[in-house]
C-alpha cells in the first residue's frame, strides 16, 4: 500500500464531549473485534464498502471503510488496504492511561477507513446542512499560464458531476491543456449508499470551500465523511481516466468589442435610453399604485421573520429572507389556480381548514392549504409555518412554495403531491395492497431521516408536536415528505426542549404523556409520535379511536402485551407476515417500543433510531412499559389527557393549569 502518498491521518479526541461509564478497555476490545471483521466484509462486497456496530453503549465501536473505486473487483487489494490501515490505527497508543483513541479518520490510497463511538458517522449525509469541517490538503506549488486554473476548475466540475451520475459514484478525469504544462488527473468518489443527488451535493459542497488562492495550487484534495475529491500533476490512480478534458473542448473567450464600433454607434444611446426611462417611469408609477390598492385592501406582504404592523394597527410579515423559490401570491392569482376553490379540487380537510388541489398558467401543479377563519391557527401559527418550512430543505419534508394573506385569508401553497397522505394508505384494507414490505420499510425510513433533519441537522432545531399520518404526504415514488408545522417549534442548537404554559395543541393518540399532562415537549416528543406511526404502519389500525384491541382502547398497550407474550406476530397486518421479513418486523416493533416507552428519557433520539433501521446486526435494548399501559377497556379511573373524549385524528387544544 502506497502510505506515502495522501495518507491523512486526523485523530478526533471526541471522549473529552461525554463521560465515559466503562473502562476504555471495553471500547478497545470492541474495536479489535471490528478490526478483524472489517477487512474482508469490505473485500467482499460487491462495492468495497463495509460499515461495521459492536458493543453497547458508552463502548459502542461504530467503524466504515470504502476502497477506492479505481481497485474495484481487486479484492487482495482492497481487503490488505484496510486490513493495515485499521490495525495500524487500533494499536496507536495516545497516551499511558488510555489504550486506543476514541475515534480516528484515515484518509488515503487506495482506501478510507473511519472509526468511533459516535454513531453520526453511519448517519446519511444530509444534502443540506452537512456540518462536517472538510479535510483539506494543497500541494503548494501554484498553477501558471492564462487559462489553466479555468480548465482545471473545469476538470473538477465534470469529475464531481460525472461520479455522482455514476452506479458506483466514483469517477475519474484528466486535463490536457495542450501547453507545457503537466496533465492534470482528477478522481472524486463517494460512499455507494447514498443518493446521485446526496453525492452530488456532498461533492459540490467541498468544490464550494475552494477559494481564489486556492483555485490555483496545482494539487489538492478535500474530504469528508461521505465523499472526497482529488487532483494532481502526477499519476495518482490506476487505469484509464474515464473523461477526458482538453484546451481544444473549452469554449473560446468573447472578443473584446473594437473601440472604432463603440464611437462610431454612440448615438443609439440617446435613443434607445430615453425610451427606456420613460417605460421605467410607467412601470414605478404602477407598481405603486398597485402597492396604494394593496395596503387598502389589507393584502399582507409576507416576506419573512420580522413583524410590523400596517396603517390600520394589524400585523403583518415582512419578509427579510432571500430563498428564491419562496413567492407571495396575490389571492386572485389562488382563486384562478383551484378554480374558485371548487369542490371537484378539494383534496382534503383537517383541522385547520380544507387543502385543494390547483394549477398555475404555466402548468405547475399545487396544494393549497386554505385556513378556516374559525380553525385556531391564527396569524401566529400563520407566521411560523411560513417562516419555518421556507427554511428548512429536506428530501423528506415537503416543499413551501410560497404563501398569500389578504384580509381573513391566509393560504400556504405547497409542492402537489399525487399520493395524498400516509393515512389515505395504510388505514384502507384494499389501498395497503398497494404497499408491500420493502416499500413500507422506506416510507418508515423517510420519515426518520426527516425527523432526523429537524431535530439534528438543519440550521433550525425543529420539535414538529403533530406528527401523524395525515401529516405524512407521499409522492409520485411513495416517498414520504413530513408536512403542517403549524405547531412546530424552534430551539437553538444548545435547547431542544420546552415547556407550554398556555395550552397544549397537537393530536391525541399521537401526543407523549409528559406534554399531553405537562405541557412539556422536547425531540423525545417527536420520537414517540413516530413510535405510534410505526404501529399503525404495521397492523393498519389507528392507535385509539372505537376499536377495542385485547383488554386495551389503544394499540400501544396491546402491543406491549403481544410482546412480553412473544405473540408480536398477531399485531401485524397478515399481508405483510412471511419467513423473510419476519425478522425486519419484530426489529421494527421492538424500536417502536422503545419510542412510545412512559419516561422520555428512556426513548432513543432520531439519530438512534436511523442507526437501528440501517443496521440488521446492531443490539437494541430491550423495552420498557410504554406511555398508556393502564389505559384498559372499562378502567374508568385512567385518563390520558384533559379531554378524554377527543378521537384519534382530532387536533385539539386542551389548556393547562399553572
Amino acid at each position: 500500500m502506497a502510505s506515502s502518498i495522501g495518507v491523512v491521518i486526523l485523530q478526533l479526541l471526541l471522549f473529552i464531549t461525554q463521560p465515559f461509564t466503562a473502562s476504555a478497555d471495553v471500547f478497545c476490545d470492541n474495536l479489535k473485534l471490528v478490526a478483524a471483521k472489517l477487512p474482508n466484509n469490505t473485500a467482499s462486497s460487491p462495492s468495497h464498502f463495509a460499515t461495521a456496530t459492536l458493543g453497547q453503549s458508552p463502548d459502542t465501536v461504530y467503524a466504515m471503510a470504502l476502497c477506492r473505486g479505481d481497485i474495484l473487483g481487486n479484492d487482495t487489494a482492497c481487503g490488505d488496504c484496510v486490513n493495515g490501515t485499521i490495525n495500524r490505527l487500533v494499536n496507536q497508543t495516545p497516551s499511558p492511561q488510555d489504550q486506543c483513541y476514541k475515534a480516528s479518520y484515515y484518509y488515503g490510497d487506495p482506501c478510507t477507513v473511519i472509526y468511533s463511538f459516535n454513531l453520526s458517522i453511519l448517519a446519511p449525509f444530509n444534502a443540506t446542512v452537512d456540518d462536517d469541517e472538510p479535510f483539506e490538503k494543497w500541494n503548494i506549488k501554484n498553477v501558471t499560464g492564462d487559462g489553466i486554473a479555468g480548465l482545471v476548475r473545469r476538470l473538477l466540475v465534470d469529475t464531481v458531476e460525472s461520479a455522482a451520475a455514476s452506479n458506483g459514484r466514483f469517477a475519474t478525469g484528466v486535463m490536457d491543456s495542450r501547453t507545457t504544462f503537466p496533465l492534470v488527473r482528477s478522481l472524486a468518489q463517494c460512499t455507494p449508499d447514498i443518493s446521485a443527488q446526496d453525492c452530488g451535493a456532498c461533492l459540490r459542497r467541498l468544490l464550494g470551500t475552494v477559494n481564489a488562492t486556492m483555485a490555483l495550487r496545482m494539487g489538492g484534495q478535500l474530504h469528508v465523511v461521505r465523499c472526497y475529491f482529488r487532483y494532481e500533476t502526477y499519476p495518482f490512480y490506476t487505469g484509464e481516466p474515464m473523461l477526458k478534458i482538453d484546451a481544444a473542448s473549452a469554449p473560446p473567450p468573447a472578443p473584446a468589442p473594437k473601440h472604432k464600433d463603440n464611437m462610431s454607434k454612440l448615438w443609439i444611446i440617446p435613443v434607445v435610453a430615453v425610451p427606456l426611462a420613460a417605460a421605467a417611469f410607467l412601470c414605478l408609477l404602477c407598481y405603486y399604485r398597485r402597492l396604494t390598492r394593496q395596503r387598502k385592501g389589507k393584502l399582507t406582504r409576507l416576506q419573512g421573520s420580522r413583524r410590523a404592523q400596517d396603517s390600520e394597527g394589524e400585523e403583518q410579515l415582512v419578509w427579510e429572507g432571500n430563498n428564491s423559490d419562496f413567492s407571495v401570491f396575490e389571492f386572485e392569482q389562488v382563486l384562478e389556480a383551484t378554480n374558485n376553490f371548487a369542490e371537484e379540487n378539494k383534496l382534503g380537510e383537517g383541522g385547520f381548514g380544507s387543502v385543494y388541489k390547483g394549477q398555475f398558467p404555466e402548468g405547475l401543479e399545487i396544494a393549497v392549504k386554505r385556513l378556516a377563519s374559525h380553525s385556531g391557527q391564527g396569524f401566529v401559527e400563520f407566521k411560523n409555518e411560513v417562516q419555518l418550512i421556507a427554511k428548512l430543505q429536506h428530501r423528506n419534508l415537503v416543499r413551501l412554495l410560497g404563501c398569500c394573506s389578504q384580509e381573513d385569508e391566509k393560504i400556504l401553497i405547497y409542492e402537489y403531491l399525487p399520493n395524498k397522505s400516509l393515512d389515505f394508505f395504510i388505514f384502507d384494507e384494499n389501498k395497503r395492497a398497494l404497499l408491500d414490505w420493502p416499500k413500507l420499510v422506506a416510507i418508515i425510513e423517510g420519515i426518520a431521516h426527516g425527523l432526523l433533519y429537524l431535530h439534528k441537522h438543519s440550521r433550525l432545531r425543529v420539535i414538529h408536536r403533530d406528527l401523524k399520518p395525515s401529516n405524512i404526504l407521499l409522492d409520485s415514488e411513495m416517498n414520504p415528505k413530513i408536512s403542517d408545522f403549524g405547531l412546530a417549534k424552534i430551539f437553538d442548537s444548545n435547547n431542544t426542549e420546552g415547556n407550554t404554559t398556555r395550552r397544549v395543541v397537537g393530536t391525541y393518540g399521537y401526543m407523549a404523556p409528559e406534554y399531553s399532562s405537562q405541557g412539556v415537549f422536547s425531540i423525545k416528543s417527536d420520537v414517540f409520535s413516530f413510535g405510534v406511526i410505526i404501529f399503525e404502519i404495521l397492523s393498519g389500525n389507528r392507535n385509539s379511536g372505537s376499536q377495542q384491541y385485547g383488554d386495551f382502547i389503544n394499540l400501544l398497550g396491546y402491543a406491549w402485551q403481544l410482546w412480553e407474550e412473544e405473540r408480536w406476530i398477531d399485531l401485524v397486518d397478515a399481508s405483510l407476515v412471511s419467513k423473510s421479513n419476519s425478522r425486519e418486523i419484530m426489529r421494527c416493533i421492538n424500536i417502536a417500543l422503545l419510542c412510545v416507552q412512559e419516561n422520555a428519557a428512556d426513548r432513543p433520539t432520531m439519530a438512534d433510531v436511523v442507526a437501528m433501521l440501517s443496521s440488521e446486526t446492531m443490539i437494541m435494548d430491550e423495552p420498557k412499559k410504554p406511555a398508556y399501559f393502564n389505559i384498559r377497556v372499562g378502567n374508568e379511573e385512567a385518563s390520558t389527557t384533559s379531554d378524554s373524549r377527543s378521537i384519534n385524528d382530532m387536533t385539539i387544544s386542551a389548556t393547562i393549569p399553572r
